[in-house]
């Protein structure tokens, strides 16, 4: 029996593979999808669930988390940062409604070099960071979650509203993709520690999770820091767990490797306020994994 903390990860990708449903999917692709699942990683010692049993470029899953705390909904500011996770859903806008079979990378380079061409093109909609920092009300009034939640938290830690979401109904339409991962709650704990669940409609397992749990790691460490608190457990609930059905030998593979010792995760330094965190403030060491691993993105 493996006790490893990534164990638990590689215990999800089994039970798809033995126990998931086969189904037709958005994409077309196709899936084999489980209901309901729970994953726990105790980040009290400054552990981040980094997976180890293939390459993450954990990176890459930060520069997009402090991307979607800048309320930014552009690939733009990510193409900037040289992270295309994002690129798929606007490039196969373009082509649909244009007709051009560009590349992606000619795609990305037309984004970067100009600015009206990416204002047109590169825009995501209402995604994540809209909704987390900016969320208009019936009223027309803005809403920063983010704010409020760590406003909470310092004032009344006690509280069991100290939360925010994506799924902002009537703005979905609008949205490349709605939010999949879409509510973050937090609880303070009497000895100090803040812990974080985080609650995923639907998860890519074997692509989009192992991004997932850097990125909401990161967060959690920044709003301890911001709160003056210590960092507790990080709680993943998922809806929709799938793999891919051109994802299945990869899966086997990696459910196959045994994992190595997750890495730490160090914080440089204390911004004034979360908007100050850069990706160099962010120190993962200790960081061993077993060789990528390549898929296709289904979009």
């Amino acid at each position: 029996m493996r006790t490893h903390p990534e164990a638990q990860y590689l215990d999800l990708i089994e039970r798809i593979l033995g126990t998931g449903d086969r189904r037709v999917d958005r994409t077309g692709v196709g899936t084999m999808s489980v209901f309901g699942a729970m994953l726990r990683f105790d980040l009290s010692d400054g552990t981040i669930p980094v997976l180890t049993t293939k390459k993450v470029y954990w990176k890459t899953a930060i520069k997009e988390m402090l991307w979607f705390l800048t309320g930014g909904t552009n690939i733009r500011q990510l193409l900037q940062e040289n992270v295309r996770i994002w690129t798929d859903w606007p490039l196969a806008r373009y082509r649909r409604e244009t007709g051009e079979a560009i590349s992606q990378a000619d795609f990305e380079a037309r984004v970067l070099a100009d600015e009206a061409f990416a204002a047109r093109w590169g825009e995501l909609g209402p995604v994540y960071g809209k909704q987390w920092r900016r969320w208009l009300g019936a009223d027309g009034r803005e809403h920063d979650q983010i704010t409020e939640v760590i406003r909470l938290i310092r004032d009344n830690p006690g509280s069991r509203r100290m939360l925010f979401h994506g799924w902002n109904v009537p703005e979905l339409p609008g949205m490349a993709l709605p939010p999949c991962h879409m509510v973050y709650q937090f609880h303070v704990h009497s000895s100090g520690r803040l812990n974080m669940l985080m609650f995923q409609r639907s998860g890519d397992a074997l692509l989009g999770l192992p991004f997932n749990f850097v990125g909401a790691a990161a967060l959690q460490a920044m709003v301890a820091q911001q709160t003056g608190l210590a960092l507790g457990e990080f709680i993943w609930m998922g809806g929709d767990v799938h793999l891919y059905l051109n994802h299945l030998d990869q899966a086997r593979t990696q459910a196959g490797r045994e994992p190595k010792p997750l890495p730490k995760l160090t914080l440089g330094r204390r911004p004034e306020t979360i908007d100050g965190y850069r990706i160099e403030d962010f120190e993962v060491t200790g960081y061993e994994s077993h060789p990528a691993i390549v898929a296709d993105v289904a979009v």
